[in-house]
């Protein structure tokens, strides 16, 4: 049986994009949260309540990179990696509460929608816009590396649609006294919050299920290695993302000769890292009459 390991980059950029944009947000929550109580608008209390999930999310996020970086125990064979899902399963989770409970507000408030002051109301929601879009600018070249970075590039982004939701209420409010539009600004903050936590939901989920990686097909790499490794089969083929930009497969392959097996592993680790970005392999050599007896997953 032969390995091949990947020993990816520290993921020091990730952090220092996730610190940066969690001290942007949390220096900008308590003027939401106060401006949101003074100006009695919905859609800027929602706005500062997921700014708030958005400073959990990214220190949640940050105490992940963290684990997965320590020691694990002889017993966690793949180490604390798996933390960084399970940080964005949390992020998604909480995404999905906060859109609830805007929308339950909301609807509360849409018969009688009380007075705003849209004028500081429309100023402070345009603050919330610039400091977002500066977070999601921070943490753009991260979100592709990292599903932990995604969750918390998701947070930010519904943070800062939900901004002009409520830069958009308050300039129908201040120029035509159109109250109900902060309810309806808050509905629309809330779906596009439960959009982005479905999403990140579905990526942890297959992640957790153990899922082909996205992208990956699985009968293509099977064709492909047959072909390159000059094989007479592949079964138990097995490929799963421990973590973002950790991909690992498994697989049986036949051959016909039982000399050639280290040169045909040498060529398929270099096909499954090449062309399908896969760096984490383990490979059993068998011969045609071992094959026969293997055994297989249900």
């Amino acid at each position: 049986m032969s390995h091949s390991h990947d020993h990816g980059p520290a993921s020091a950029s990730n952090t220092k994009r996730l610190v940066a944009a969690l001290l942007l947000a949390a220096s900008y929550m308590m003027a939401e949260v106060i401006g949101g109580l003074y100006t009695g608008s919905l859609a800027l209390l929602a706005d500062a309540g997921h700014m708030l999930s958005d400073v959990a999310a990214l220190a949640l996020a940050l105490v992940a990179m963290w684990l997965a970086r320590r020691p694990a125990p002889a017993s966690r064979t793949f180490g604390n990696h798996r933390a960084e899902v399970l940080a964005a399963l949390a992020n998604s989770v909480a995404l999905a509460v906060i859109g609830i409970f805007v929308i339950v507000e909301a609807v509360e408030r849409w018969s009688s929608p009380p007075e705003v002051l849209a004028g500081p109301m429309l100023l402070i929601a345009t603050g919330g816009l610039v400091v977002n879009v500066v977070a999601l600018l921070i943490l753009r070249g991260g979100q592709k590396e990292s599903l932990n970075v995604r969750g918390a590039f998701l947070h930010v982004m519904a943070d800062a649609l939900g901004s002009v939701g409520a830069m958009t209420s308050g300039i129908l409010i201040l120029l035509f006294d159109w109250r109900w539009a902060d309810p309806l600004a808050s509905l629309v903050i809330a779906a596009l919050v439960l959009f982005s936590a479905v999403m990140l939901l579905r990526q942890t989920l297959a992640v957790l299920m153990q899922s082909a990686p996205a992208g990956l097909d699985l009968e293509a790499v099977k064709q492909a290695m047959v072909k390159e490794g000059g094989l007479s089969d592949v079964h138990d083929l097995h490929a799963w993302t421990l973590t973002s930009g950790k991909d690992l497969l498994t697989a049986h392959i036949v051959l016909d000769d039982d000399g050639a097996w280290r040169p045909a592993i040498e060529r398929l680790t270099a096909l499954l890292r090449d062309e399908f970005q896969v760096a984490h392999v383990t490979l059993q050599p068998e011969l045609p009459s071992e094959a026969d007896c293997h055994c297989a997953f249900a």
